[in-house]
């Protein structure tokens, strides 16, 4: 009887694959849930293990070949006289484990990247939380990944004793990649850290001169085109073999200098050398993922939307006088207190809802109107702020809006916010003022058009009626993408945010 081994899933979108590496060949042995072979796709490369232990029979998809989901990759054959040491690695076989090693050698666990989120293909592993050797608890957390949007923690998938670490500090990680290997049950806690770092470090080299690697399909084509030489490229792939990736970082990397020819001018000027009592008291961080990815996404705002920003002063008297009312009697009630950033949500919603156009993206030649209101609201995190999504934000109460408020809040400072929190909106709301901003011109979040910038509250010396008083006064910046916002709609979109917080039963009223 035979098994057929087909293409598992591949992820959402993703509707093909290339067998990149068979590692059997028909007639060998293989063991249940031993590895293979490797496929590649536009996002991830995903490893096959086989289904049942036997021998495999006839390999149906060559390397090369492109497969769709399950699509028929081999067929394996049951062996049913087949002994437990034959179905092991050969590795594995050449000395039958004694009674006593069998209950120290526990059974090894991957720890594997986490789904990462929608758009997001690979990772840093920014911090070890253990080191090999260590004795490790279910769920107890391993390591930090950092992403270009958020930090993931890896949790351990079983007890034992951390055996490998397969991706170090600083290492780039794409999804379902291993990151380390454990041993399953305290017994093996004794041997694991003499074994487990010297074993690792001379079997790299080993595979990589035993047998000839052979490149992923993807890559060798990718190499052809860009004219790549093989040797200017450092494989990440199985036994050094080179990735679509390698090649793409080998093509973006810079030239080596030639002296006999100017070189052209950097991007960035060079910083100029420090002196020697000056770099004494320096040190250089590498610059995380998220801060380069905010950079760059900001710099791609500035360079791709026409972005202007208008201001405005709003009179916070009302709005302070209604909270100090009420803030006790809210709080009691939903358990939540009331801030400012609830009013200032709801009067951009009720804003967007007259201007349309400032809740819209610009897509290609294309103006895309949002029927919903999905706001952004900046919070401030160990790493910086990020921004969180309050989806459907016409359809909450106030105490709805802080008590999301609050928990991104939260979450931000724990580092637990996920992907889908922080993808998407429509507009966002920044509020500089609590880190004691009085003015600023923020940079709008593309796709979005728009984004308002709070400040902090200052008494300031107004005339009312032609007599000079004292108001806590705030400003307001509203920058927008002059590509499909005027500044017409831009003034009346802030404007009436003004009105609304001066005049809060403008929002009950709907006015």
């Amino acid at each position: 009887m035979a098994t057929d081994l087909r293409v598992p899933a591949l992820g959402e979108s993703v509707s093909e694959a290339t067998v990149a590496t068979w590692f059997k060949k028909p007639g060998d042995r293989v063991a249940v849930d031993e590895m293979l072979c490797e496929l590649e796709t536009d996002k991830v490369t995903v490893e096959v293990p086989s289904p049942v232990a036997g021998k495999l029979a006839e390999i149906v998809a060559p390397e090369g070949t492109v497969v769709a989901p399950n699509a028929l990759l081999a067929q394996i054959a049951d062996i049913g006289d087949a002994g437990p040491e034959e179905m092991l690695p050969k590795a594995e076989t050449g000395t039958k484990p004694q009674e006593g090693q069998k209950k120290m050698s526990g059974k090894s666990v991957d720890v594997m990247v986490p789904t990462l989120g929608e758009s997001v293909t690979e990772a840093t592993v920014a911090t070890w939380f253990k080191k090999v050797g260590d004795t490790v608890a279910q769920d107890e957390m391993l390591c930090e990944l950092e992403t270009d949007k958020v930090s993931v923690e890896v949790p351990s998938p079983a007890a034992g004793v951390l055996a490998e670490i397969l991706a170090p500090e600083g290492a780039t990680v794409e999804a379902s990649a291993r990151l380390a290997v454990i041993t399953e049950g305290a017994a093996g806690a004794a041997s694991a850290p003499a074994a487990a770092p010297a074993a690792p470090a001379p079997a790299a080299p080993a595979a990589a001169a035993g047998k000839d690697v052979e490149d992923a399909p993807s890559a060798k084509k990718a190499m052809a085109e860009a004219g790549v030489s093989r040797d200017a490229v450092t494989g990440t792939g199985r036994d050094g073999r080179v990735m679509k990736e390698d090649v793409a970082r080998a093509g973006s990397a810079p030239a080596a200098p030639v002296t006999a020819a100017p070189a052209p001018a950097p991007a960035q000027a060079p910083r100029s050398p420090s002196s020697a009592e000056d770099a004494a008291r320096e040190e250089r961080v590498k610059m995380t993922r998220l801060r380069a990815t905010i950079a760059r996404r900001l710099k791609d705002a500035q360079n791709t939307a026409a972005m202007l920003t208008t201001f405005n002063e709003v009179d916070m008297t009302n709005v302070m006088a209604l909270r100090a009312s009420y803030k006790d009697l809210f709080e009691k009630k939903h358990g939540v207190k009331l801030g400012f950033m609830g009013f200032f949500v709801k009067a951009v919603v009720h804003a967007l809802k007259k201007y349309p156009v400032v809740n819209a993206s610009v897509d290609g030649n294309d103006i895309v109107y949002h029927g919903y209101f999905d706001i952004g609201v900046a919070v401030g995190s160990p790493r910086g702020l990020v921004v969180p999504i309050i989806r459907n934000a016409d359809q909450l109460s106030l105490a709805e809006i802080e008590r999301q408020i609050a928990d991104f809040g939260k979450r931000a400072q724990e580092g637990k916010l996920g992907m889908e929190e922080l993808t998407g909106g429509t507009y966002t709301i920044s509020n500089g003022g609590t880190f004691g901003s009085m003015m600023s011109t923020p940079i709008i979040n593309p796709p979005q058009s728009a984004i308002l910038g709070m400040h902090a509250t200052k008494e300031r010396a107004v005339v009312e009626n032609g007599q000079v008083v004292v108001r806590p006064m705030m400003y307001l910046a509203q920058s927008y993408d002059h590509r499909i916002i005027d500044g017409r709609e831009a003034v009346l979109s802030l404007v009436a945010i003004k009105e609304a917080i001066e005049d809060p039963a403008r929002l009950l009223l709907d006015l």
